[in-house]
């Protein structure tokens, strides 16, 4: 589904990205690993169109997808959830699902709506809708409550919910884990196997190198900008290279 080949990135003179490759194959949650300022987040931002590539090209379905703007992105069905998640903390839960529910909106024949009531009439909107209140049952309790008074798991929740609110047909997350309790971490990865279950196709950045791997088809590693070691997942959780880099203490 995902191709990237020698991508690279650079903020002025500083490369944080050099000449990557990974494939993520239709249905496989795929775990990329590495240190911080590794080049995982420059990676999940090319992808989707938050950073423009020096050199190298991105394919989607076999469509070249390099330097296309994020909201194009999501249309072709890439879901992202960033790391900080990165709520409308000043809206609401039900306002910031409507906004993920935006690009589902758009692809009907009608182009796009002028309001939103109109758009969350859709039924494929109104289906997301209920399977994200099934998913994460805390949201519609507090649908009309503010984003940003939520506690970090539930913002997790939100920005994962606002995410699957465009029907997207691969998840790319970016430290889902981060900050949160352990508890709620077993529950997030849980849920992704779910997803993944469900014909999702996923790309994970995670600080949990253990846990992602567990869950994982395949996985990456990537160090100062570069993928290093790939893998089975099977087949890094006994590389002793990254057994002693990034397999300590896991949550899960």
């Amino acid at each position: 589904m995902l191709r990237v080949e020698k991508a690279s990135v650079a903020y002025g003179r500083a490369t944080a990205l050099r000449e990557a490759s990974l494939v993520v194959n239709d249905g496989e949650l795929v775990t990329l690993i590495g240190s911080n300022g590794a080049g995982k987040t420059s990676l999940l931002n090319a992808i989707t169109g938050v950073v423009p590539l020096r050199s190298g090209e991105i394919w989607l379905d076999n469509r070249q997808i390099s330097g296309l703007p994020s909201h194009k992105t999501v249309m072709l069905g890439l879901g992202y959830v960033p790391e900080g998640r990165g709520i409308f903390g000043g809206m609401s839960v039900m306002d910031n699902l409507t906004l993920g529910s935006y690009p589902e909106s758009t692809r009907t024949r009608f182009g796009t709506l002028r309001y939103a009531g109109s758009f969350m009439r859709r039924p494929q909107v109104q289906a997301n809708l209920e399977t994200v209140f099934r998913l994460f049952p805390i949201l519609k309790e507090r649908q009309k409550q503010q984003a940003g008074s939520l506690s970090g798991g539930e913002q997790q929740m939100l920005a994962l919910a606002r995410a699957l609110m465009s029907s997207p047909r691969m998840l790319l997350l970016d430290e889902p884990s981060l900050g949160l309790a352990p508890t709620l971490v077993r529950d997030i990865l849980r849920l992704l196997v779910r997803l993944k279950d469900d014909g999702i196709t996923i790309l994970l950045v995670e600080q949990d190198a253990n846990a992602a791997l567990k869950i994982a088809d395949r996985g990456y590693v990537m160090e100062r900008g570069r993928i290093t070691i790939e893998g089975s997942a099977k087949e890094l959780l006994g590389d002793d290279r990254v057994r002693q880099a990034y397999l300590g203490k896991s949550v899960a």
